[in-house]
């Protein structure tokens, strides 16, 4: 009996996917000066959100006292919430996990949580688009940001022209996981981006993952992982797009400021960590395809599992035991940290050209696989492929 990716239900309103009731929170660190950009946004919207909660954490310039003169002409209920966070705890993983606990009181158990950052200015349809994502079946939604035109106009062309190549590889690298392992809840097109500044997520979600995790950095991207091992439906979609301020001194440590600032004195050894080298992504998206088949199919032939307890360098009674998981995120992700065969490896700013290269090449030769089966008339099983030695498997093997 096959076995499908458990769903979250979550309540959906057929009839009208913007009647519910949506909370935006704002986590906010001494934001005198943007504070105001961010509200106004928020009240230009296509869909007025139905209520703001703004958390000061550790607050000691006048950000409250702007806030507060502004609520009066808001279109909206604002909320306004200060909190002294000890200093071990005064980050923005404990800032963004109160501030959504709070908000998702104000929204109710059947309500949306949207989340973005007080030095941010959100697009006039950025709630309705948010709503409408999660109407049409997602659990948990992430938008773009782009940098503020006038901020990046001070940052150096070479950081632009660092940033291009890491996006460049970033995309390829998320085709050639596309096309082996597509996801039927985040299609072509998306991108890959996970920031608190646009998050959105339903209260049930939410609820169910425990909250955002209180880390100092990354708190975000933990947060969405977390839903993802929970086989939540993530989807990003490129058109939830906001604008943040490209400023050098951030509020909080390890967030962009502090990464532009370094970069500007001198640039990084590594790019991003979430970029690897392209062999790596092709092996790892052709692994987690294989592995999900055998996760839903319990009863897969038990010369396929051995294959691919073997190829994944896992005992099979081992494997077996990560398969009978209830969600095939959480399996996957202790599948992935204990497999010899997918370590994660970074990428140097100076290999970033030719793994670029590599990774066109290896799409290429992908599609021009994928073509040749069609021409010939036959659909290789998938469930077979690690008793073939195919394109995919090939692939597996190559070093850069």
């Amino acid at each position: 009996m096959m076995r499908a990716n458990m769903s979250f239900g979550v309540a959906r309103n057929a009839r009208d996917p913007l009647a519910t009731t949506a909370v935006v929170a704002i986590p906010a660190r001494n934001e005198a000066d943007l504070i105001r950009g961010c509200m106004l946004a928020l009240a230009r919207q296509t869909r007025l959100p139905d209520a703001v909660l703004l958390l000061l954490n550790n607050c000691g310039d006048l950000t409250e006292t702007i806030a507060h003169r502004l609520s009066a002409s808001l279109p909206f209920e604002l909320h306004i919430v200060r909190h002294v966070f000890a200093p071990t705890d005064a980050h923005a993983g404990s800032a963004r996990r109160l501030a959504m606990w709070l908000a998702a009181e104000v929204g109710g158990p059947d309500g949306v949580l949207l989340t973005t950052d007080a030095d941010t200015v959100v697009a006039e349809d950025w709630v309705e688009r948010n709503l409408l994502a999660l109407a049409a079946g997602a659990d948990v939604v992430c938008g773009r940001v782009e940098i503020d035109p006038i901020d990046a106009a001070r940052i150096p062309a070479q950081l632009h022209a660092d940033d291009a190549r890491e996006c460049e590889l970033t995309e390829l690298l998320d085709r050639i996981a596309f096309v082996l392992d597509p996801d039927p809840a985040d299609p072509w097109p998306r991108h890959t981006e996970a920031a608190g500044a646009s998050i959105g997520v339903t209260v049930a979600a939410f609820m169910r993952s425990g909250g955002v995790p209180s880390i100092a950095a990354g708190e975000d991207r933990a947060f969405v992982n977390l839903l993802a091992r929970m086989d939540a439906r993530v989807r990003h979609d490129p058109t939830i797009r906001v604008t943040a301020s490209g400023r050098v001194i951030g509020r909080a440590a390890g967030g962009m400021a502090d990464t532009i600032r370094r970069r500007m004195h001198q640039q990084d050894e590594f790019a991003d960590d979430r970029l690897e080298p392209a062999v790596d992504a092709y092996r790892r998206a052709d692994f987690r395809r294989r592995v999900r088949m055998a996760w839903q199919d319990p009863h897969i032939a038990h010369m396929t599992r051995m294959g691919l307890a073997a190829d994944l360098g896992i005992p099979r009674e081992v494997l077996l035991c990560m398969l009978g998981d209830s969600y095939f995120g959480a399996a996957w992700a202790e599948i992935e940290a204990n497999s010899p065969l997918l370590p994660r490896r970074r990428v140097r700013f100076a290999d970033l050209p030719g793994q670029i290269a590599y990774a066109r090449e290896l799409l290429m030769q992908h599609n021009v696989w994928n073509a040749a089966r069609l021409r010939l008339g036959f659909l290789l099983d998938p469930a077979q492929n690690d008793q073939t030695r195919g394109w995919p498997r090939d692939a597996a093997d190559m070093s850069d």
